[in-house]
């Protein structure tokens, strides 16, 4: 290359060849320095061209998301990367050459020393970052998805802004970048710097609180994980030396903002629920029917929103621990809503057996839900959720059970009489045919709940059987014998009935009749011992194990 193509503009006619241009500018520099009295016209002349060559690298750093945006043609956009890479290459070669003049005589150095092109690339950087993120969070052409508010589209501008420029520098910049500049986590060291800026402005700015929530959203989710660890940056961008984009002392107060809005909200929802609920069973009002059984949905539409607040906690808080100040409102609910079924229970509502259908449905389904819980609530929590739950469905149960129950008392009354031990009286057969006219009015409760009631019903049934049996004093070896014939006999037919309605998972009661009946069977007192032990340890149910214990003893006199 001639001198005068080194001159002026027309040595810098086509930017992609900038690390040539520069290269050739220091070997004039070299030579015209070399020289004892170098020539002060020449002196000038390459000060120009150098004057001229920054102007172009400073041109080519500027239009580097240019290059990668995607209104740019494939072809333009590869141009452009082509001179960002020659023009990163002409800065390396400059800063070698500033190297190459330090500790020299100052008369001996060019006056363009150093150019000190490394510093000025940063700052134009920081300038260009500073821009772009301004030019973002002013920009309503960006799709922002309908947000609501001024600050929520603002911060969702900026925010998408970093996202972009990051995976464009990740994908194409840094290739026209040495790996020793780190381009990438300079470029993300800048984008953190002043998206944290603006946040922190923000935050101090005193926010109403669904700003507050999404600038939490993006400080403690959407920035650390959708951005910072996207699929492409993972592993790339050091995260810790980032750290987060609010200070702690901030953060804390807009946590305590949220957490403290969010529960209000909960609380007040969840009462207005219940309040409602309450009004539609004192109105008189039977609940709807949905799949022919009957149904409320209050439980759903509580689960509903404790699951959002919930879901909403994870991503806005950072201690997750937190979620104990929305569950501790499921426990006062519930506590609430079971007073208020026992209170229901206690008036004369014409309604009342078809609204408790429905709330045994609702007891199942804040029962699943807070089983299935993992991490929202603590053990202590659950147990006392669950404790709650069970004394409602309790509460529920007695409503079908104490009619039934009477007639246990009136049905096992003839038990172990004469008529009961000949078969002439069929008891059992008399108890299952009315329990079988009652079961008719619960074609309308839950299959699910239908049948863990038949299992209550089923218990209760054989220990009525079973305490009935303690208080007869057997007057013979052939009463007790046959008493245990038809013992065995009834213990069939109830399985099977119960069996029939679905219930399988009550059916060990039936077994337990026929092991009590076999102790009442033998003779032997050793094989009454054995038997005895082998019953306890093949039914170890707390509520029947006394009782049993009690029944053999007495049967052993």
């Amino acid at each position: 290359m001639t001198e005068e193509k080194l001159h002026g503009e027309g040595a810098l006619g086509r930017a992609e060849q900038l690390e040539e241009v520069s290269r050739m500018l220091i070997i004039r520099e070299e030579q015209l320095f070399s020289q004892d009295s170098p020539s002060e016209e020449e002196e000038d002349l390459l000060q120009r061209d150098f004057e001229a060559l920054r102007l172009q690298l400073w041109m080519s750093v500027h239009n580097t998301f240019s290059s990668c945006s995607f209104s740019s043609s494939s072809s333009s956009s590869s141009l452009q990367l082509k001179v960002l890479r020659s023009a990163v290459a002409s800065i390396q070669q400059q800063e070698v050459q500033d190297r190459r003049w330090t500790g020299c005589p100052e008369e001996q150095v060019p006056v363009w020393r150093p150019q000190k092109c490394l510093s000025t690339h940063n700052s134009l950087l920081q300038n260009m970052v500073r821009d772009r993120l301004r030019e973002a969070a002013e920009d309503g052409c960006r799709d922002t998805g309908g947000l609501s508010t001024p600050l929520k589209r603002e911060v969702c501008r900026m925010g998408k802004c970093v996202k972009e420029d990051l995976l464009a520098v990740a994908k194409t910049v840094q290739d026209c970048y040495p790996p020793q500049m780190d381009i990438l986590n300079f470029y993300s060291g800048l984008f953190h710097q002043n998206f944290s800026a603006r946040l922190t402005e923000l935050a101090a700015s005193g926010l109403e609180a669904d700003d507050c929530s999404y600038l939490l959203l993006w400080t403690n989710h959407l920035y650390p994980h959708e951005i910072l660890n996207h699929e492409e940056l993972e592993g790339k961008i050091k995260t810790s030396c980032l750290g987060s984009l609010l200070l702690q002392v901030h953060l804390t107060r807009l946590e305590d903002q949220y957490l403290t809005h969010r529960q209000d909200k909960v609380k007040l929802w969840l009462n207005t629920a219940l309040r409602k609920e309450e009004e539609r069973w004192l109105s008189g009002r039977k609940p709807e029917l949905i799949d022919e059984y009957c149904f409320s949905p209050l439980a759903i539409d509580v689960i509903q929103v404790l699951d959002s607040s919930l879901t909403e906690l994870s991503c806005v808080i950072r201690e997750q621990s937190n979620a104990q100040r929305i569950t501790a409102h499921l426990e006062n609910f519930l506590s609430s809503y079971k007073k208020r079924v026992e209170r229901f229970v206690k008036g004369n509502h014409s309604n009342v057996l078809s609204v408790i259908k429905a709330q045994l449905v609702c007891e199942q389904q804040f029962r699943d839900y807070i089983t299935g819980q993992t991490r929202s609530l603590l053990e202590q929590q659950k147990r006392r959720c669950l404790d709650t739950l069970a004394a409602l469905k309790d509460c529920g149960y007695k409503c079908f059970t104490c009619p039934i129950h009477m007639q246990l008392k009136v049905c096992f009354s003839q038990l172990w009489t004469s008529v009961w031990l000949d078969g002439s009286l069929p008891v059992v057969d008399s108890l299952l045919d009315s329990l079988n006219q009652h079961l008719t009015d619960l074609t309308d409760l839950k299959p699910a709940c239908r049948q863990s009631l038949l299992c209550v019903l089923h218990q209760d049934l054989v220990l009525q059987y079973v305490k009935r049996m303690m208080k007869t004093r057997m007057k013979s070896r052939e009463q007790q014998v046959g008493g245990a014939q038809r013992m065995t006999e009834d213990a069939r037919k109830i399985n099977d009935f119960f069996t029939e309605g679905g219930c399988t998972e009550s059916l060990w009661l039936g077994e337990m009749l026929c092991s009590v009946a076999e102790v009442l069977r033998l003779q032997d007192p050793d094989s009454v011992q054995l038997e005895v032990v082998s019953l306890a340890r093949s039914f170890p149910d707390l509520r029947c194990r006394e009782r049993l214990t009690l029944t053999c003893r007495r049967s052993c006199l």
